[in-house]
């Protein structure tokens, strides 16, 4: 057979994901807080582009809108910018009616190849732009200079507190020099990590020396630093109160035997009664296990709610965005102009020309990606209304489909739009995944029970268990069952893991110490 070329009509369908589409798809999946940071990227890269609280007046002259367009189509002008900026081909928008955020783009990707199948087309320059992942705090407060982290002071760390106490001690500076050391080498909760061995090969010194200085250093605030183990941390305390003793002693040698109930064995090995073991045991409990973590507490990242759900009077729900932290951009069309009127260079104008449609495509992205947020949120607190009225006991199983299917959406769009966003209600704040959850059938065929809510009723069982009665699974599936929930005991051993309650038998002992 001879080859030749030839020439063949073909006949094919092609989606190009565009930077902009792909960049729109992402920003779903964006809380509002990384969605802030992204579009601070894009400012300082768009010229085009301006803050959506930005003053800007149109009877301005156009001479002081574009005083920043000095330079563009003179020589000498700076067009160093051009060559750092990497934009997609123009793209037109698509019309008001289109929704290209709604595509299942999952299964496209995954489409296998085929005579009928789509082709699917990425462009060399389709690359992902990268994200801030650092969140900004923000506040009802309106002032820009203000923030809460300004009000707080900062926490002395537990290294810092170690430092300050050598610093005091007349050492010689070589020993200063090994404490200073092996302060690095304490963990958050007062541990000693190191290895004196080790610390005398690194620092070229005598072993012996190290751990007269770790010796040393044990003695300092607060009482317990410097521990190798629980048991070492505990009597550097009791020594410090002076009730160090041999019971005490023997007590600490067998922690294990504490944790087990073994109270009867732990009087014959430290040769006390019953009460003086219980009066040893009192004095543990008010013992700190990890004294060091008294220091360097840094503050809790709050969650900032995406959207806002309240009651009216009439008993309907009002469902908002959270618009403080919800950043707005707008298109200087006013700059473009400025801009355009000059005489430009055939590269400055396609990079004005993509400016142009990025901006356009970043502020119809917005947009949609807020009206989105809000139907699906609309939607889940209509099918999750008996939850907001009377609790989690009323949980309803749901999936992604059930939400795509009432809106008429795909369930990839619903799965980025519930990533990484936050619902504030009158009973807390609650990831929108949280009302995901899986269904456990009801004993009498009825309406089925969410997983969340079977966890709170088994969570609940366990809390009211008393010391005398401790349940076993078996009993939680049996006490389950005449509350209408079908549940295995291999999924309650699950859910209990899940909410880190221990077995029964660990209960018991742990109820039976908190009772001698």
């Amino acid at each position: 057979m001879a080859l030749t070329p030839r020439l063949d009509i073909r006949q094919s369908q092609k989606l190009v994901m565009t930077p902009q589409l792909q960049q729109a798809i992402k920003l779903l999946q964006l809380s509002n807080l990384d969605l802030a940071a992204f579009v601070e990227q894009e400012l300082e890269k768009n010229p085009l582009l301006e803050r959506g609280d930005t003053d800007l007046n149109p009877d301005l002259p156009a001479e002081t809108v574009a005083a920043d367009a000095e330079g563009f189509g003179e020589e000498g002008g700076d067009t160093g910018a051009l060559d750092d900026l990497s934009l997609g081909d123009a793209t037109p928008l698509p019309e008001t009616t289109d929704s290209p955020l709604d595509t299942d783009y999952d299964n496209l990707y995954n489409n296998d190849s085929g005579p009928d199948a789509p082709d699917i087309a990425i462009g060399s320059d389709a690359t992902d732009t990268g994200y801030l992942a650092a969140t900004t705090s923000s506040g009802g407060y309106s002032g820009s200079d203000y923030s809460l982290e300004q009000t707080l002071s900062d926490d002395l760390s537990l290294q810092d507190h170690l430092t300050a106490q050598l610093n005091m001690l007349p050492l010689s500076a070589s020993q200063k020099f090994i404490a200073a050391f092996l302060i690095d080498l304490v963990s958050d909760a007062g541990y000693f990590t190191g290895d004196c061995e080790e610390v005398s090969r690194s620092l070229g010194c005598d072993v012996t020396l190290v751990e007269e200085t770790l010796e040393l250093l044990k003695g300092f605030e607060p009482a317990g630093v410097f521990a190798r183990d629980l048991a070492e941390c505990l009597a550097l305390q009791l020594k410090e109160k002076n009730r160090f003793d041999p019971a005490m002693e023997a007590l600490l040698s067998n922690l294990e035997r504490l944790a087990n109930g073994d109270i009867r064995g732990l009087m014959t090995l430290c040769g006390v009664d019953q009460e003086d073991m219980t009066e040893m045991i009192a004095e543990i409990r008010e013992l700190d296990p990890k004294p060091g973590l008294k220091f360097g507490s840094s503050v809790a990242d709050t969650v900032i709610p995406d959207v806002f759900v309240s009651r009216n009077r009439d008993g309907s729900w009002h469902i908002e965005l959270n618009n403080e932290t919800l950043p707005k951009v707008l298109v200087n069309n006013r700059y473009h102009a400025q801009i355009s009127s000059k005489s430009l260079k055939k590269q400055e104008k396609e990079f004005i020309s993509d400016c142009l449609n990025t901006a356009n495509w970043l502020v119809k992205s917005l947009d949609q990606r807020a009206n989105t947020i809000l139907k699906v949120a609309t939607e889940l607190v209509r099918q999750q209304e008996m939850f907001f009225t009377q609790g989690i006991q009323f949980l309803k199983p749901m999936n992604l489909k059930a939400i795509a299917e009432a809106i008429e959406m795909h369930e990839s769009t619903i799965s980025r739009v519930t990533a990484n966003k936050y619902l504030a209600t009158s009973r807390g704040v609650f990831e929108l995944k949280y009302f995901f959850t899986s269904a456990i059938n009801s004993t009498e065929g009825g309406i089925a029970h969410s997983a969340e809510s079977v966890k709170h009723k088994l969570k609940q069982l366990v809390d009211d268990e008393k010391p005398g009665a401790i349940l076993s699974d078996d009993k939680i599936v049996e006490l389950m069952k005449k509350e209408g929930i079908d549940i295995a005991r291999r999924t309650v051993a699950k859910y209990r893991d899940a909410l880190n309650i221990p077995s029964s038998v660990e209960r018991r002992r742990q109820k039976k110490l908190l009772t001698t």
